[in-house]
């Protein structure tokens, strides 16, 4: 079986550039982008934003974007895929994690952008930036796990962030504010892993509605039921584990609510036409390479 090497998973780009930059595409894996210096526009799907000396970037692997740059800039790039968090370098709960990236990828208002607000954590991320380069420059023992933990730290911070901004006053709806279908989805991708708090009786409790009235809009608003929205996002997300992380088909089961694996491998063939180890075959074969280096 082949080692597992850093450089599989992580790297770490530096340089200077005036013009244009453009990322190779397509890509596999996640760029975190510190702006060392300079300013200019990132383009991002269907975004424009301005950028300047200490912003912050993440972006996706499913993202198209680009750099316009006014004044030369300088960019770090740190590139991972989520092999960097895999057993092999033992993160203490990796589910934790998944999670937190899962949350941001998936979060249904994320927008692009400088994705720190806050002036305590832009300090500390550049900071974990600064030891981050070291580690990797120097590589001595044990530098592949604090660089997968400083990584994981540094996106649980990138999380609380973007989530922060989404966070409603209260964590119960006012009756007197009427349920919008957003607050609904965002819940729902919130809280999918809490099999309890998926039932559509709790649903209906948390928005304060009847449990025909919430079917019946959520229904009208989406075109489908609330129990197969559900199980096409957890299905997504089953997608995503399997491609990108290391996790047994026995373990997204249990991750997402399903009652063992054969339950799991039945619902998954029904709507893919082939079982979850058969598409986790065909990605390790579509992609060898995840960086492509």
């Amino acid at each position: 079986m082949k080692s597992f090497s850093l450089h599989d998973t992580f790297l770490i780009k530096k340089f200077k550039k005036i013009g244009l930059h453009r990322d190779p595409e397509p890509r596999n894996y996640f760029e975190i982008i510190f702006i060392e210096d300079g300013k200019g526009k990132h383009y991002i799907n269907e975004f424009i934003v301005t950028y300047e000396k200490g912003d912050i970037f993440l972006v996706a692997p499913e993202d198209k974007h680009h750099f316009e740059i006014e004044e030369e800039t300088t960019f770090c790039y740190f590139q991972f895929t989520e092999l960097l968090f895999s057993s092999k370098m033992n993160l203490p709960d990796r589910s934790y994690w998944l999670h937190r990236i899962e949350r941001i990828i998936h979060h249904p208002n994320l927008l692009p952008g400088d994705i720190i607000k806050e002036k305590y954590d832009r300090k500390l991320i550049w900071h974990i930036h600064d030891v981050i380069n070291q580690e990797y420059i120097s590589e001595k023992e044990f530098f592949k796990h604090n660089i997968s933990n400083m990584v994981s730290t540094t996106l649980s911070i990138i999380a609380r962030n973007i989530t922060r901004d989404f966070q409603p006053v209260k964590e119960i709806p006012n009756k007197d504010v009427p349920t919008t279908i957003d607050q609904i989805l965002s819940y729902i991708r919130q809280h999918v892993y809490e099999t309890d708090l998926m039932k559509v009786s709790s649903l209906a409790s948390h928005f304060n509605m009847t449990n025909s009235a919430i079917s019946l809009y959520f229904k009208k608003k989406t075109g489908e039921s609330i129990h197969h929205y559900i199980l096409m996002y957890k299905l997504h997300l089953i997608k995503y584990r399997l491609k990108n992380t290391d996790f047994t088909v026995s373990e997204i089961a249990y991750q997402l609510g399903f009652t063992d694996e054969s339950h799991l491998t039945r619902i998954f063939k029904k709507y893919n036409d082939m079982t979850p180890k058969q598409y986790k075959n065909k990605v390790l074969l579509e992609n060898n390479n995840p960086l492509g280096v």
